[in-house]
């Protein structure tokens, strides 16, 4: 795997993210067009409702899917972080220090990671700046 830095570390499920959502909106969309021709011939409207509902269903599953997921991830990192910042410090991270920061503070080596968290809390940098500040970067792999 190419080795990560600032430039290249960001990653999305292009596949998860963009194909499903994609499908279910065009299925969205078909849906209603088949609603509205059901409407105007006087059908049977009960199949088409379903078939909108069950695309609604399928668009609110999708996005608490990707959310769900994602709180899961932050609070894995936060525990992780927090545990490796007490292992060098023998404290806990600062709390004033939110998720996004914690999530950038991943990428700092141990020996940048006291001083970066420290200047996080008291200046309260974004997540951006936090990257720009690491020297030497700590890839991670696992995260999407």
């Amino acid at each position: 795997m190419k080795k990560q830095s600032y430039s290249n570390h960001k990653r999305s499920g292009l596949f998860f993210n963009g194909f499903f959502l994609s499908l279910i909106i065009i299925t969205l969309i078909g849906s209603l067009i088949n609603l509205n021709m059901a409407l105007d011939r006087g059908g049977i409207l009960y199949p088409s409702a379903l078939l909108v509902a069950t695309s609604i269903l399928m668009l609110i599953m999708f996005h608490f899917l990707r959310t769900f997921s994602i709180r899961l991830q932050d609070r894995v990192i936060r525990s992780e972080e927090n545990f490796r910042h007490y292992l060098i410090t023998g404290k806990p991270l600062d709390s004033r220090i939110h998720i996004r920061q914690i999530s950038s503070l991943r990428y700092a080596p141990d020996n940048e990671l006291a001083e970066l968290a420290k200047e996080a809390a008291e200046r309260q940098l974004s997540p951006e700046e936090i990257k720009k500040l690491i020297n030497r970067w700590r890839g991670d792999y696992h995260s999407i």
